[in-house]
């Protein structure tokens, strides 16, 4: 079975890189004025072909019946995520206008990509990895509809905000493993793609930090919120996604995501959608910085305990 040991060793890079950006934007070796155009060449080109190396051949993505589950779930759990939000909301009396949508979008969403890919990779290996980024469409469809119409009281959905790179890249390399054509892209082209995308999820990471760093002091802490939200995110909606996990039939890469999705603090998209659509940042603000710093300690500890509850066992001793 994992051991703590190795769960810390996995998630350990992911808070030293948040912590080195951090470092960086204090220093001002990496400014805010750079931030757009690293990240537009992150989420561009490097997520992309980050993607497209880890799955294209991958056999996990030849069975339809998984793909449709595991997109399907990162649907549900993130529309339970923010239902859970919104009871949290309820309870420590936030209304609307005053943080009430913001608080149960921001404490529902789950850093679903940067932080957890590194995680699932160390931790289970390729075709597990491969699996998360189909899951993650469902996520990224959850968020840019239910949660948009939440924040902004609008009742359509504008399907565009779904055209991005790393969706292109899913669906040119499930439409590559439909057409039995994903193995022969390889030689220099596969090495180039890698080489390429090897330090996608590393330098995205360390932008994270950046940003937290921006955020910690820019809103008066409420222990309210920061509470509500670490009980939410960081309790009950990790129990809701692991007993699902566990009773629900799926594959076994895709339990090995959902207990590193449980474990998650929340997303950093909250606050740009509340800044978009006339929520309450900085709510969403002390959201991300409360659940953030308190995964230090329970982000092993919910993926040890899941783990054990689900029996899975880490690709390497």
């Amino acid at each position: 079975m994992i051991t703590p040991q190795q769960i810390i060793l996995a998630v350990l890079p992911v808070y030293l890189l948040m912590a080195t950006g951090a470092v960086l934007r204090k220093t001002r070796i990496l400014k805010r004025e750079h931030d757009a155009g690293i990240m537009h060449i992150v989420f561009s080109v490097l997520v992309p072909c980050f993607i497209l190396d880890q799955t294209l051949g991958a056999e996990i993505l030849r069975n339809f019946g998984t793909l449709a589950t595991g997109a399907g779930l990162g649907f549900l759990f993130i529309v339970t995520g923010i239902a859970t939000g919104w009871l949290g909301a309820k309870a420590i009396g936030l209304t609307p206008g005053k943080g009430f949508r913001t608080f149960a979008l921001a404490s529902g969403c789950q850093n679903f990509g940067y932080a957890a890919v590194p995680v699932v990779e160390i931790l289970w290996g390729s075709s597990a990895l491969a699996l998360l980024f189909v899951h993650n469409i469902g996520v990224e469809v959850a968020i840019w509809s239910v949660g948009v119409m939440l924040i902004s009281g609008d009742k359509r959905i504008v399907w565009k905000r779904l055209i991005n790179g790393p969706i292109i890249a899913v669906s040119i390399a499930l439409l590559l493993v439909s057409l039995g054509l994903d193995d022969k892209v390889t030689g220099p082209v596969r090495t180039t793609m890698s080489m390429i995308g090897i330090g996608a999820f590393p330098i995205a990471i360390l932008m994270v930090g950046a940003s937290i760093a921006d955020l910690a002091g820019t809103e008066k802490p409420s222990w309210k919120i920061a509470i509500a939200a670490c009980i939410v995110r960081l309790i009950i909606v990790p129990a809701l996604i692991i007993l699902a996990a566990k009773f629900i039939p799926m594959s076994t890469e895709l339990r090995q995501i959902l207990v590193v999705q449980a474990a998650m603090p929340a997303a950093l998209v909250p606050i740009l959608l509340a800044r978009i659509y006339g929520g309450q940042p900085g709510v969403a603000v002390q959201v991300v910085v409360a659940t953030t710093i308190v995964s230090l300690a329970t982000l092993p500890f919910v993926i040890y305990h899941g783990a054990r509850f689900l029996e899975l066992v880490p690709v390497a001793p």
